[in-house]
């Protein structure tokens, strides 16, 4: 008897409310297929994942990687909608390796040569249905956010009224204490800490951690703003801009954000620009070369244990092939001696790609404010960009054919009137000259070292350095070699 796979899908949020949808309905179809037909199912795959086409579905890749690799001769999938919408492309190449297809709802069987045409037309018109969703779908959103409504689930602290707009609720007390606690030169794990020491939850209902803590002060609708995800990868919510670059109030009148001279003040003390009330930032690393250091057995961190650099993982007990250990003087001279030759030796004028990466870091730390206003305004250019981009993209894709298209070349003119705006606000902001004169003489850099403490040694460091990766001594007691043993990563320009 020979074998098939099923693949069932559904959406995360499933609005149809039909039990055609469950996984259960659809696993009892496909298996009474495969009984009807003689086959028996080898695997089951399941994805509770949209089909957007840029939604990765792990299993589905699994499925057909089982079909390419003719580990099985057939898929069962309940309806094409839930196979996949990226279009004929997809079907086609697993049609033309000769597996077999079968779509349940449409009574489909890529066996019958009169069902192949069908199935790949079919598969054509469910991308055409998501792509014109997607496009609805991200128009509402953007709309809500250029009319200053949030979009989703109020955040931690606040609700939302029926216009959309913020207001304070029963937890708004614990966000002011998040700020303030912070400010006086708490750590975000001892805020976390705290917090749940004293009962409060969480947003997720449990006990709090310090990355929350984060994103909490990092969050610009705590300032008032409307907030953006600038991609999948990078998810941190950024202050949302629109076409002129202006930023949105998203709280309701007469409800005021945290005040920001507290919000400037938690940022530069946390970022250790600024002492708090309590001193040194609790929590904050004390020794030159802790999270800079990572073992190369494992690619653990490598923190302090008495007089050494030691394998986090191999510390704890995990498994590790090779793990790296170092005396602290050792290793901390050696960084800071190939550190000072290599910033003194770079070319502060031949536009050197590490002075460029030293000049950007040094602004963040000497005006963090201007460097702030500089991040945002390029973001304002990457938006306006894509303005001008999508507008582009939507005219080749057809949205400005026939009575549409009169309206084009005015709407091309107000994009490229906005990027030129941006741009020039950008160039105001990031024009200022950075005074690099220490990093270009060595004996100056040594004078500053030597004159810095602890925190901004530390700091110096890491304008220049991102990571540094540090091999297993050849023998236990060999003397320490650092050009051998150190594979340092040097910091490189942000791209704009």
């Amino acid at each position: 008897m020979e074998e098939i796979d099923l693949y069932l899908r559904k959406s995360i949020i499933v609005r149809e409310g039909t039990e055609a949808l469950t996984f259960l309905t659809q696993e009892e179809r496909g298996r009474e297929w495969a009984k009807r037909n003689d086959y028996t199912v080898r695997k089951v795959w399941k994805d509770n994942l949209s089909a957007w086409t840029d939604t990765k579905r792990p299993d589905f890749e699994r499925a057909l990687a089982a079909l390419r690799r003719k580990a099985v001769p057939a898929l069962w999938v309940y309806a094409v909608d839930r196979f996949d919408r990226k279009g004929a492309g997809s079907v086609i190449r697993i049609l033309d390796a000769g597996a077999r297809l079968i779509f349940d709802y449409e009574r489909l069987d890529s066996a019958d040569p009169r069902d192949r045409e069908r199935i790949i037309s079919d598969a054509e018109r469910a991308k055409a249905a998501s792509d014109l969703l997607s496009h609805r779908v991200r128009d509402t959103k953007q709309g809500q956010r250029r009319r200053g409504e949030w979009v989703g689930a109020a955040p931690y602290g606040l609700r939302k009224d029926k216009r959309g707009k913020l207001h304070h609720d029963k937890d708004w007390d614990n966000v002011i204490r998040i700020f303030s606690d912070v400010a006086e030169g708490y750590a975000p794990r001892a805020v976390a800490r705290r917090l749940t020491d004293d009962k409060k939850l969480s947003p997720k209902g449990g006990q709090w951690g310090a990355s929350t803590v984060r994103r909490i002060v990092y969050n610009p609708v705590y300032e008032g703003w409307q907030v953006v995800a600038l991609s999948r990868e990078y998810t941190w919510p950024v202050a949302y801009r629109d076409e002129k670059g202006d930023r949105l109030r998203v709280f309701a009148d007469g409800v005021e954000p945290v005040p920001a001279d507290l919000v400037a003040k938690a940022r530069r003390v946390h970022a250790g620009h600024q002492r708090g009330a309590l001193g040194p930032r609790i929590g904050k690393a004390t020794h030159l070369l802790t999270d800079l250091l990572r073992c190369a057995g494992c690619g653990a961190k490598m923190p302090t244990s008495g007089r050494s650099y030691v394998c986090c993982g191999h510390a704890m007990g995990k498994v590790c092939p090779a793990p790296a250990s170092a005396m602290r003087a050792r290793i901390e001279d050696y960084v800071y001696t190939v550190w000072r030759d290599t910033v003194s030796g770079a070319d502060v004028n031949d536009g050197d790609p590490l002075m460029l990466a030293v000049a950007e870091r040094w602004a963040a730390l000497t005006a963090p404010e201007e460097t702030e206003a500089a991040h945002e305004a390029l973001a304002v250019v990457k938006a306006a960009e894509a303005a001008v981009a999508r507008l582009a993209n939507d005219r080749a894709s057809g949205i400005y054919d026939g009575a549409m298209g009169k309206h084009f070349p005015r709407l091309v003119a107000e994009a490229e009137t906005a990027l030129t705006e941006a741009q020039d606000r950008y160039s105001a902001f990031s024009g200022g000259a950075v005074d690099l004169t220490m990093f270009d003489d060595a004996a100056l850099l040594q004078e500053a070292w030597e004159a810095a403490d602890l925190p901004m040694r530390r700091d110096l460091l890491r304008v220049a350095i991102d990571k540094i990766t540090v091999t297993q001594a050849a023998r236990r007691g060999a003397p320490f070699d650092g050009d051998a043993r150190c594979d340092i990563e040097w910091a490189t320009p942000e791209e704009e």
